[in-house]
Parts: C-alpha cells; structure tokens; sequence
C-alpha cells in the first residue's frame, strides 16, 4: 500500500515534466507555465486507472507544450535580432548517474541543438526530444500523440535527419570548454586582441540575442577579425569595477554569467572543436535572463 499524494507523484517527475516543457518551448517560463497547467490537470483528474504516472504526466506536459508551440507560431512573433533559448540551468546531480545518459541529456538542450530545433514543426519537435532526449519507445510516444506508431516512426526519421543535417559539431569536454571560456574573457577583457585571436577559429561565429532591448549585434557576426575587434571594444565600453563574473552550468555545459553590481548583464557560453572557439552565444536580452537573477 503506498503512502503517496498527488502531490509527492508529481514533484518526483517535475524534473523530467519541464526538461520536455523547456526542450519543446526553449523559453523557461513557458515551460513551467505548462509543468504548471499540467499539475492542474493531474491533481483534478481521477487517477484510478493511472498505472504509470511517468508516462501518463509525460503525455499531458507533451501535448500541452505543443499546443503552447503551436499559438507562438501562429502568432508570427518577430523577434529583433538573432534568437537564442533562454538560459536554463541544467545540473543532473545524482538522478543521471549513466555518463552516456548525461552527454545525451547536456546535448539536447544545448544551445545549438535547440536553435536547430525552433526549424522544426511541433510534431517533429515533440517526438524527436521524446525519443532522442529521453529514450521512450515509439509505441509510448505513439500512445501521447495519438498517432499511429508508423507514422511517429516517420516523423522521428524526418526530424533527426534534419537535425544532424544542420547542427554543427562540437566537442563536449567541460573542463576543456571552462578553460577556454577563461582564458577567452580574460582576453577580451584585457584588450589583447592578438591573444583573442589566437582563440578563435576562422570562421567562428558570434550570435548575440538582445531582443532590442540591450546593445548586441543585430545579426550573426562571422570570422575571428570581425568577432575579436567586436568583443574588444565592448569590453572597452564597459565599466570593469562594475563588472562580476561567476561560472555555472547553462545548457548542459559551462557559461560565464556577467553581473553589473549584482545583477544579470549577459550570460556568454562558447563552442570548442580542435582546441579553438567554434561558436560564441551571448544572450542580453533582460527577459530571459529573469530566471538567473536569484542564483
């Protein structure tokens, strides 16, 4: 006989509830929104028949996600500037004990997974974190799609093809990636646009997401010259006595958050591949950065 509430079933599935929320919307505060609606749902529901709460609260989460999914898109939302997902903080602890479980988990919700995925149509989106992210056998995500099994097969096929066609790769070492976020910054903080230089690929791309609403490029800044001499002379404008940095993990793998007198001032996280930075995310938008305030 179990001594379980509604409640306690609930908050043991809520960490797996809004990691499909955040990895269907890429925006936190719809995802918990959803988790939220979907705790309405279950706790107002005759649970009699439910004999596996995991799936059965997996299935509500999905569906309201896509429905949340489908209104921004028909909406027509324009963003000003490059889009990135909201931050989200993503320490597994010690309920991903597998390593291969953990990379699978860090890489479906890093930055340039989720970019990828905002290309897809909510189905696919549904059915590829589903099945990718978490592992569900088709049959199950059949059952919470209602849809046959051949044709989620279908739709899982055209979306991971998909995003492997289009997600660049990166290697996923974090002490290799913090070591390069460091020394990047000091770089750039410095003014030392040789040794920034020296850091970066190429063709290294920089993507900054302000919304309009804060100072960063309005659109994908591309090549070591026109990326180092941008984040130079930022750093140049900023005021240094003002500034803090801390570390933490966002995404699956190690950023830099930057405070102004305490506060949330950006968030930067970079992609390494053959020892140089591939790729540099620096997100300003002051909306999502919200959920980082009480770190």
């Amino acid at each position: 006989m179990t001594t379980e509430t509604p409640t306690d079933v609930f908050e043991a599935h809520r960490p797996v509830l809004l990691g499909v929320a955040y990895r269907m919307l890429g925006r936190v505060a719809d995802a918990e929104d959803v988790v939220q609606e979907a705790w309405l749902r279950w706790s107002g529901s005759d649970r009699a028949g439910v004999r596996e709460p995991r799936g059965y609260l997996v299935r509500i989460t999905t569906r309201l996600a896509i429905d949340r999914l489908r209104q921004i898109k028909a909406r027509g939302e324009t963003y000003v500037g490059p889009w990135l997902p909201e931050p989200y903080v993503t320490d597994f602890g010690d309920t991903v004990p597998d390593t291969a479980e953990r990379a699978v988990l860090a890489d479906s919700v890093s930055l340039a997974v989720l970019v990828v995925l905002e290309s897809l149509s909510p189905l696919e989106r549904a059915v590829f974190v589903l099945r990718e992210a978490f592992g569900f056998p088709y049959a199950d995500i059949a059952t919470m799609l209602d849809r046959g099994e051949p044709a989620v097969r279908q739709l899982a096929g055209r979306a991971r093809k998909h995003v492997e066609e289009r997600r660049p790769r990166f290697e996923v070492d974090p002490a290799q990636r913090r070591d390069l976020t460091e020394r990047f910054l000091a770089a750039a903080a410095d003014g030392d646009l040789e040794g920034l230089m020296a850091l970066l690929a190429p063709e290294v791309r920089l993507v900054g997401d302000s919304g309009g609403k804060s100072r960063a490029p309005l659109r994908v800044l591309q090549t070591a010259d026109k990326v180092g001499r941008f984040l130079v002379g930022a750093a140049q404008k900023s005021a240094p006595g003002r500034l803090s940095v801390r570390f933490l993990e966002l995404n699956g793998g190690p950023a830099a958050l930057i405070l102004t007198d305490g506060r949330p001032d950006s968030v930067l996280q970079i992609d390494v591949a053959d020892g140089r930075v591939q790729s540099v995310y620096i997100m300003r938008n002051p909306d999502k950065l919200r959920s980082l305030t009480a770190l």
